[in-house]
């Protein structure tokens, strides 16, 4: 209701049926790099007409945007942000998942189990002051980096799968980003859906219920 019908009127929308379809493809790109033109094409409104409904959505914490990390390393990074729901309850939904069975099989997934992961950092950060200080990392060549956490002057970084078994190529990206800023690199975490915490060489291993809680 509250979006639907009070942002609505508070960005004064005019066509219900648009903004319903632009909240759907929002959904649709949770967990991933955000692209306003596109956006904006696959909706029918401008890019100035999505910066603005981002930006309601935005400071109404119904959606929030990650920032990429940027730091002076003679790499070309990429500089879109990424697209969360602070609800991924309301983000499943806008998705068409309507029971627990669906989300196994649904191709976003990974994307909903992330967004789950991402959010409880952005809320740890919130308790803990303004500023949240989140980034993700992702190079040029499509290296990516799920989360960088702070931890004072640096940063953990945070894979996240939704696998409940555990790969060790989950832990090749947290292998290349260590190497690449071992200054800013305080240690690695991978979050996955199973139910098991580890320590390894390569760094721990965290359920999803305990993530919140292990963070600094």
């Amino acid at each position: 209701t509250y979006v639907e019908r009070d942002l609505r009127q508070l960005i004064e929308i005019k066509r219900l049926s648009q903004f319903q379809r632009f909240l759907r493809l929002c959904a649709g790109r949770v967990g991933q790099l955000l692209n306003l033109d596109a956006l904006g094409a696959d909706t029918g409104v401008s890019g100035v007409t999505v910066r603005q409904w981002l930006s309601v959505l935005e400071a109404s914490y119904v959606i929030a945007l990650l920032p990429p990390w940027h730091e002076n390393i003679g790499k070309r990074l990429i500089k879109s942000h990424k697209l969360y729901f602070y609800d991924c309850g309301l983000a499943a939904y806008l998705c068409g998942i309507e029971a627990d069975s669906h989300v196994a099989s649904h191709p976003l997934r990974g994307n909903l189990f992330e967004t789950m992961v991402v959010m409880q950092a952005f809320k740890r950060r919130f308790i803990q002051g303004p500023q949240a200080r989140l980034h993700f990392f992702r190079d040029a060549k499509g290296m990516e980096v799920d989360l960088l956490y702070p931890d004072g002057p640096r940063f953990i970084a945070v894979e996240i799968k939704s696998a409940q078994t555990i790969s060790g190529s989950f832990f090749d990206n947290l292998e290349k980003i260590k190497a690449l800023l071992p200054g800013s690199f305080a240690h690695g975490m991978l979050v996955y859906g199973g139910a098991e915490a580890q320590e390894r060489s390569q760094g721990r291993v965290m359920p999803y219920p305990e993530f919140a809680r292990s963070l600094p």
